[in-house]
Parts: C-alpha cells; sequence; structure tokens
C-alpha cells in the first residue's frame, strides 16, 4: 500500500473551503492508501501567533478533522514528533540558500507581516520552514502528498533534497515524493466571490465547517450573485460559487437539475439559494453531531491521538536513526 503524507496548520476554525479544498479529499484516501496527517503546530509558530491559543487551537482541529472523517489512528501532532525537528536540521545541510529565499510563499507571507501594521518581525523559522515541511514529508518515506498550485514549490524542494541526500551518502534511501492531484473544487467567499474563502478576509467571507443552521442560512442568502459586469455567455462567479458548493455538498441532482435551469435561461436565485444552503445544513449537521460526540468524551480523543502520535513516532525514529547512520552522526 503506497503512502500518503498531508499536513495542516492549527489556525483556528475550519471552514468549507478548507474541508472541500484538502480534508474531505484526505477522508476518502484513507480507503487506498497508509495515510498520515499531521496538526503541524512548529509550523504554525513562523507566523505571529498567539502563544495562548496555539496548543488550544491543536486540539480543537484534532477534533474537528475526527469530526468530518478523519480516523484518529491517522493523526500525528508535530511536537509529539521531536524527530521532524532534529532531522529538519540534517536536511538544512543540504539545501542552499538561494533555494528558500526564492520560495514564493515566502515572499509573500514576509508581505503579509510587512502589511499587518505590527512590529516588523519576520523569523529565521518562517524562512526555513519548507525545510522543515521536506521532513514531514521524507520522515514516512511518503510516496504521495496531496498538494494544490501554491504547494508545488515546496514539494519540489523535497524532491530537490532528497536527491542531493541520496547522491551525497551513495545510497537511494529517500523516495522522491510525487504530487497527488485530485479533483478538488475551488470554493470562493459568498461575500466576494471573486477571492477565495478565507478566514483572513473576515467573517463573511467563510463558513464555518460547524456553523449552526441559522448562520448558514443567512450567509447563502446574502452571498453574491451577480455583480452586474459578466460578459454575456458567461456564468458569474457568485452563481458558480453556489454551484460549486451544491456539487460539492453531494446534491448532484438537485446541481444538474439547476444547471438546467440556468441553461435554459429560467433560473431563479432564490432557488438556486435555497438549495445551496439545505445542502451545507444537511452536510454540517452531521459534522456538529459528531463533534457533539467528541467533546463529550474529550479525554478519549486526546489520549487517542497522543497513542497514533506514539506510534507513528516510531517510524520516524527508524527513519532518522538510518539518517543518522548514513550521515555519519552518532546514534545512541
Amino acid at each position: 500500500m503506497k503512502t500518503v503524507l498531508s499536513c495542516i496548520q492549527p489556525t483556528g476554525d475550519m471552514h468549507l473551503g478548507n474541508y472541500f479544498g484538502a480534508v474531505k479529499n484526505w477522508v476518502d484516501l484513507q480507503a487506498g492508501y497508509k495515510c498520515y496527517y499531521g496538526v503541524v503546530d512548529y509550523h504554525a509558530m513562523s507566523m505571529p501567533y498567539d502563544v495562548q491559543k496555539l496548543r488550544t487551537n491543536t486540539w480543537e482541529l484534532i477534533t474537528n478533522l475526527v469530526a468530518v472523517g478523519i480516523k484518529p489512528e491517522n493523526l500525528f501532532i508535530q511536537s509529539l514528533v521531536p524527530e521532524h525537528t532534529e532531522l529538519n536540521w540534517i536536511f538544512n545541510c543540504f539545501c542552499s540558500y538561494g533555494q528558500l529565499t526564492r520560495m514564493t510563499q515566502f515572499k509573500d507571507k514576509s508581505q503579509q507581516v510587512k502589511d499587518g501594521g505590527k512590529e516588523e518581525f519576520i523569523s529565521v523559522g518562517l524562512l526555513d520552514y519548507p525545510v522543515l515541511q521536506t521532513a514531514d514529508i521524507l520522515i514516512y518515506k511518503a510516496d504521495y502528498v496531496p498538494v494544490g498550485k501554491d504547494q508545488e514549490q515546496h514539494l519540489e524542494l523535497s524532491r530537490d533534497i532528497a536527491q542531493r541526500f541520496n547522491t551525497q551518502v551513495g545510497k537511494e534511501y529517500f523516495v522522491l515524493p510525487d504530487a497527488l492531484y485530485t479533483e478538488t473544487p475551488k470554493i470562493k467567499s459568498t461575500a466576494d466571490p471573486s477571492k477565495k474563502m478565507s478566514k483572513s478576509a473576515g467573517e463573511k467571507h467563510y463558513i464555518n465547517a460547524f456553523a449552526d443552521e441559522a448562520t448558514i442560512r443567512r450567509q447563502i442568502k446574502s452571498a453574491v450573485t451577480d455583480s452586474g459586469d459578466t460578459p454575456e455567455g458567461t456564468m458569474a462567479e457568485g452563481v458558480q460559487n453556489l454551484f460549486e458548493l451544491i456539487k460539492a455538498a453531494g446534491y448532484k441532482s438537485q446541481h444538474d437539475e439547476l444547471m438546467n435551469h440556468y441553461a435554459s435561461g429560467h433560473l431563479k436565485y432564490v432557488d438556486l439559494k435555497q438549495v445551496t444552503a439545505d445542502a451545507l445544513v444537511e452536510l454540517i449537521s452531521g459534522f456538529t453531531e459528531r463533534k457533539k460526540e467528541i467533546v463529550a468524551d474529550k479525554k478519549r480523543l486526546k489520549d487517542q491521538v497522543k497513542q497514533s502520535s506514539s506510534e507513528i513516532r516510531k517510524v520516524a525514529q527508524q527513519t532518522l536513526k538510518d539518517v543518522k547512520e548514513l550521515v555519519g552522526l552518532m546514534n545512541v
């Protein structure tokens, strides 16, 4: 069975952009692959963050992931597997400074810090986190990494470091991971469908994956459909986004019926919004019920994930032992 590795930062609530764009795919992949899914709290430190909330956000994300269908035994918390950071240092010595400074996400996130209006502090961690990301991937010998276009550059760095390592030690030790491209919907903000759904833009720009029914219906009712400047013969971005939400939520027959209405020129936006809201309420109510069960016994989930992190760590420990032997370091 091939191995898949994917990770997510504990930055707060999960929204439907996160779920449909990545996490739903993770749930589906569990049926055919050996999956390792990491909540990467070390990565969350690379940008300005609230120290008091990091641990809380980590457990909240774990709860949310399990509530939407991730198996606890596939989850690990990065800071419970310290081998990641030790391998990170070793890989630093197989990565050039120039490669890191060319990373587009470093440039983008550095600009975010500058635009934040607070003290300008860009950490070394922000520059170096693609190497830690490489350690996250290679320490489990991952065959595939589900990525979006914005992560292709980081995966290519992982392949470069793996190849350089293999060449220098004279052994094809690391698998060169491949991107796993799957069809994922591109969910946009219902308030501004020209932008992707994001928490950073404000509450009206994302739909919480655990929102109550009243909130969901209110947000969809106020969703932008056609701003009036759409070229003739082209579906407006807002309308397209609602269709995407319906399809992603599993309402295929309703999606197709409304699409026929659109093609014939008889689509009513009120009907489109009604079906969108119904689809999301049904989907999210299942998440919410499952989350209630988990929260009722928080200790059980925490124990499960601490245990799964411990089991997954054994794989990381063996990889690090092999690496240290190959590069001439001491092993205990």
